[in-house]
């Protein structure tokens, strides 16, 4: 049964250029309604200047909207270009409106801005964003007195305040998701390790059982070596076999395998093989996926490496697709080729399978088949939904 995967955040889904130009429109249209008198008010929050009602001051609202626009656009990829023209937007459209500060309405969108400059971009453009910001408040208001005018300093130190808090906290979701995305990435070195790890305790069982064989064998050569030569060369033969088919296996182990001091988990229990494909397909079928198997080619037993590891993939995979996929049902094919095995796994889901997830399993499928030197892909279908492929070459014993 699929779980459906709840939306993104609407801060996520609409981009930072968005959010500030749109922050932009709201103080403008805030500014218009003060303008008036309101259900309540005695008078007007604040009487419009002479400008608004003449071409001048109208031309420089205009241009302040432009320039707030442009650097909207440029919050990503320049960063403080984009906030020193928000900035020059503020301060134009202040100067249509006869006030003594910067008013907390028109540096809305700076502050805006800021935050998601402090939030999206490394530490240094950040604090030269915040120094932007604050010294453009300290500027305008040193230049009013320095000519003698009001100012509003009390008002000032409130959009000041308000600035800093908003880089604050742009700054602290800037480090949450830093540390998110390096617990992330030791998180995966340590499901690869583990997942080798899992992969060398699986092989152990097969390489004493081989191992095991080998010295039956040998022991049962040298007692019939003068008395039945012809029992003693096919017993040899049979360790020969067995003993190039457990070399390849553990050379192809140890390549890959490192070392690791971490404690092993528990064992867990790990069906034959492919065999048990139709069980597993029975059983998800049972649970509200179906799935449809279909084996191409000649069937023939695999080294167990290559059959354990191919069962693996179709197992991962069908479990992706039904916890990701949203689909009724999904194909597995096994290609039975002459000198390798060819897995398939499709659906008709919502095409993103495993990444959706942590990317874990995922990553476990890439590795069994790099072990093997085989070739993996996993990836949205043109048609709509996920394919899963791995071609895994077969030892020349097995061909």
């Amino acid at each position: 049964m699929s779980t459906a995967l709840p939306p993104q955040p609407l801060v996520r889904r609409v981009p930072p250029g968005a959010w500030t130009a749109l922050v932009w429109c709201a103080g403008t249209l805030f500014t218009l309604l003060t303008t008036f008198r309101l259900p309540g008010e005695t008078q007007p929050a604040q009487w419009p200047a002479a400008q608004l009602y003449r071409w001048d001051g109208l031309t420089l609202l205009v241009l302040a909207t432009v320039l707030a626009v442009r650097g909207s656009h440029l919050l990503l990829r320049a960063p403080r270009a984009a906030l020193a023209l928000i900035i020059l937007a503020a301060i134009a459209e202040t100067c249509t409106l006869g006030v003594g500060e910067l008013p907390m309405a028109q540096y809305l969108t700076v502050v805006v801005a800021l935050y998601f400059v402090a939030a999206q971009h490394p530490r240094r453009v950040a604090l030269t964003a915040l120094a932007m910001a604050v010294g453009t408040l300290v500027v305008y208001l040193a230049v009013r007195l320095l000519r003698g005018w009001s100012v509003g300093m009390s008002a000032e130190l409130a959009v000041a305040l308000v600035t800093v808090i908003a880089w604050l906290l742009g700054n602290s979701a800037h480090q949450a998701r830093v540390h998110a995305e390096r617990l992330g990435a030791e998180h995966a070195a340590r499901a690869v390790t583990a997942e080798r790890l899992r992969i060398a305790r699986e092989m152990h069982d097969t390489v004493a059982h081989s191992i095991g064989i080998i010295a039956l064998q040998a022991g049962a050569a040298s007692r019939v070596a003068t008395t039945r030569p012809e029992a003693a060369l096919a017993a040899m033969r049979a360790v020969e076999n067995e003993g190039r088919e457990t070399l390849a296996g553990l050379r192809r182990m140890l390549v890959a395998l490192r070392a690791a001091d971490e404690g092993e988990p528990p064992e867990k229990a790990v069906p034959a093989g492919l065999e048990d494909v139709d069980r597993l397909a029975a059983t998800t079928t049972a649970a509200g996926v179906r799935v449809e198997v279909r084996r191409l080619g000649e069937r023939r037993q695999l080294p167990p490496d290559v059959d354990l590891s191919a069962f693996r993939i179709v197992q991962e995979s069908v479990t992706n697709v039904v916890r990701h996929a949203g689909t009724p049902r999904c194909r597995v094919t096994l290609r039975y080729g002459d000198d390798e095995l060819a897995l398939e796994i499709t659906d008709e889901g919502r095409g993103r399978g495993g990444g959706t997830d942590t990317g874990f399993g995922l990553a476990g499928m890439r590795e069994r088949v790099a072990l093997l030197h085989g070739e993996f892909t996993a990836a949205p279908r043109p048609e709509g939904g996920f394919r899963v492929a791995a071609r895994l070459p077969l030892p020349v014993a097995a061909r």
